[in-house]
C-alpha cells in the first residue's frame, strides 16, 4: 500500500464527534502499551503521526486517522492500566461499547496483542464482545522481532488458543520495527473494505 496522504483529524469521545463522511473504519484495540499508535506509524509510513508514549493510558479518547482519503484508523485508548481510576476504565468501557454497538462505518477490528506473552484476561473479554456483536476482527500479534524466529509458531498457537480464536479470523504477525506484517495486514484491511463494498452492491 502506497500512503500519499494521512492525518490525524480528531480525537472523539462521543457519536456526535465521530467524523461524518462515512469512509470505512478500522479500529484497534489492546492493551496499554501493546504497540498500538506503534502500528498506525508503520501501516502509514510516518514516524510520529499517531504519538506514542512510555506512559501508559495516554490515549483515552478515539483517535481518528485518515489515510489516503480512503480509509480511517481509530485508536481506542488502552485497556488493563492499573493507574486509570476504575470510574475511568468505566467511562472507556462505555466510550468503546457505544462505539462499537452503533458506528455503521467500522469495517474492521484489529485486537492487538503482544506476540510475547499470552493475552490477558481483558484480551479475552475484548475478543468475545467483538464476537458478540459480530464485528469482523483480526488478531495482530505485535513486537515479532522480540521472539526468536524459531519461535512464532508457539507464541501465535498459544495467542489463538488462549482467545479461543475463530479459525476463520486472520492472524497477523508484526513488528513496527521491521515492517513484518504490514502488507499482510494491508491485505487484510483491504479485503474487509471491498467485501463490504461487494455486500452493499448485491443488496442494491
Amino acid at each position: 500500500m502506497k500512503i500519499t496522504q494521512a492525518n490525524f483529524v480528531i480525537s472523539a469521545v462521543k457519536p456526535e464527534q465521530y467524523p461524518e463522511d462515512a469512509l470505512p473504519e478500522i479500529a484497534l484495540a489492546g492493551r496499554s502499551n501493546v504497540g498500538k499508535s506503534s502500528l498506525i506509524n508503520r501501516m502509514i509510513m510516518r514516524k510520529n503521526l499517531a504519538r506514542t508514549s512510555s506512559q501508559p493510558g495516554k490515549t483515552q479518547q478515539l483517535n481518528y486517522y485518515r489515510v489516503n482519503d480512503m480509509v480511517y484508523f481509530v485508536d481506542f485508548p488502552g485497556y488493563g492500566y492499573a493507574k486509570v481510576s476504575k470510574k475511568q476504565r468505566e467511562q472507556f468501557g462505555q466510550m468503546i461499547e457505544t462505539y462499537l454497538r452503533t458506528r455503521e462505518p467500522l469495517k474492521l477490528q484489529l485486537l492487538v496483542i503482544d506476540s510475547r506473552h499470552e493475552p490477558t484476561g481483558d484480551d479475552v473479554l475484548m475478543y468475545g464482545w467483538l464476537k458478540h456483536y459480530g464485528i469482523p476482527t483480526c488478531i495482530v500479534c505485535t513486537k515479532a522481532d522480540k521472539i526468536p524466529r524459531s519461535k512464532w509458531d508457539k507464541h501465535v498457537k498459544a495467542i489463538k488458543q488462549k482467545l479461543e480464536a475463530d479459525p476463520a479470523d486472520p492472524v497477523v504477525l508484526f513488528s513496527s520495527e521491521t515492517g513484518m506484517g504490514r502488507d499482510q495486514l494491508w491485505d487484510v484491511i483491504m479485503n474487509a473494505i471491498s467485501h463490504e463494498r461487494e455486500s452493499q452492491e448485491t443488496s442494491l
